[in-house]
């Protein structure tokens, strides 16, 4: 007759926990390591004890649940803990040198940011008109325009005499 398939049920663990041990290095996000582990101890470990095959399941369930809300977030923590925030993108752009390109009419003109994009831009609150050639600061982006004011000396003049 055919064997009992439950008794090779520790195999299909092992298997799965390896599976997840290897998209956990693909991921690097503790999520299927803390996957992993629930598998080895809840149903492994369910296993070994002689637990019918749907305790096994619930075994994994419940330690990967309890391994995910817990250890992983206190993982993350101290993998982040030192990791100053570094602004990219938009964010990056607040504080950089501009140049205007067309001059200010209400308040509304464009400007060249020193990355070398073209932006739309509005004047900030009680900033006077600039002219074309002047530098400003980037202040905020709002949407599709950057909010420009304080002018800023051009660092391509000589100011050492």
């Amino acid at each position: 007759m055919l064997p009992d398939l439950t008794q090779y049920l520790w195999i299909a663990w092992l298997v799965l926990a390896l599976i997840f041990v290897i998209v956990e290095l693909l991921t690097l996000e503790f999520t299927f390591l803390m996957l992993a582990g629930g598998t080895l101890i809840g149903g492994l470990g369910a296993n070994l004890l002689s637990a019918p095959w749907w305790l096994q399941v619930g075994a994994a369930a419940a330690v990967s649940a309890l391994l995910l809300f817990t250890i992983r977030p206190l993982l993350l923590r101290v993998l982040h803990r030192n990791s100053a925030h570094i602004p990219t993108n938009v964010d990056a752009l607040a504080g950089i040198g501009a140049r205007v390109l067309v001059p200010f009419v209400d308040g509304a003109g464009s400007v060249k940011l020193d990355n070398g994009e073209t932006w739309t831009a509005r004047l900030a609150d009680g900033q006077p008109s600039a002219e074309v050639g002047a530098r400003l600061l980037v202040r905020a982006v709002r949407g599709a325009t950057v909010e420009v004011g304080a002018p800023v000396p051009d660092p391509k003049e000589n100011t050492h005499g």
